[in-house]
């Protein structure tokens, strides 16, 4: 039975602080963008093109305002998502500021309707700043590509996922947990 839906912004604000102090000129040390790519929920993400060394790459080069020198696709893609936040700090606000204020309580009571032996009692919703998948699902654990979310221009507060409403997309990825 589940009993719990953890949000797990732990990533995202420590992206936030990189943002906002490259925004600001200033200088983002290496030993706070290594303890970026060294995070635990990074770990997931990474396969053969992309690493932690990839993230300290990227961020180190955003960082010291130069050009990025990779042909890694899956690098460049990094790289250009994160330049996408500092280009627009508005935008990167309307996409987190509702994450931070986001209450799944609900959905707890509506997949132990459908599912009476759920496999786990909890389930963990990291978001963190990808590349190119949209989510990936290790065990309970649910990672959301921050990037990929859309904000509504018209509804404050709303937030889509490949064209899902956020706690629809959200639900979705729950159930396929207990497949």
């Amino acid at each position: 039975m589940l009993k719990s839906i953890n949000i797990n912004l732990e990533i995202m604000e420590a992206m936030l602080y990189f943002w906002q102090a490259t925004k600001d000129k200033e200088k983002v040390g290496e030993g706070y963008i290594l303890s970026i790519a060294d995070k635990q929920e990074m770990q997931y993400i990474y396969g053969e093109d992309f690493n932690s060394e990839s993230v300290r790459l990227v961020l180190s080069a955003i960082s010291n305002k130069e050009l990025l020198n990779t042909k890694n696709k899956t690098e460049r893609k990094f790289w250009n998502n994160n330049m996408w936040m500092l280009e627009d700090m508005g935008i990167m606000n309307s996409m987190l500021l509702p994450l931070k204020t986001l209450n799944l309580d609900e959905l707890v009571s509506a997949i132990n309707s459908k599912i009476n032996d759920f496999a786990y009692e909890s389930a963990d919703i990291i978001f963190f700043p990808g590349h190119n998948e949209i989510y990936r699902i290790n065990e309970n654990k649910i990672f959301i590509n921050f990037f990929r979310l859309s904000a509504d221009m018209f509804e404050e507060n709303k937030l889509t996922i490949d064209e899902t409403d956020l706690k629809q997309f959200i639900l979705d990825r729950i159930m396929e947990i207990n497949k």
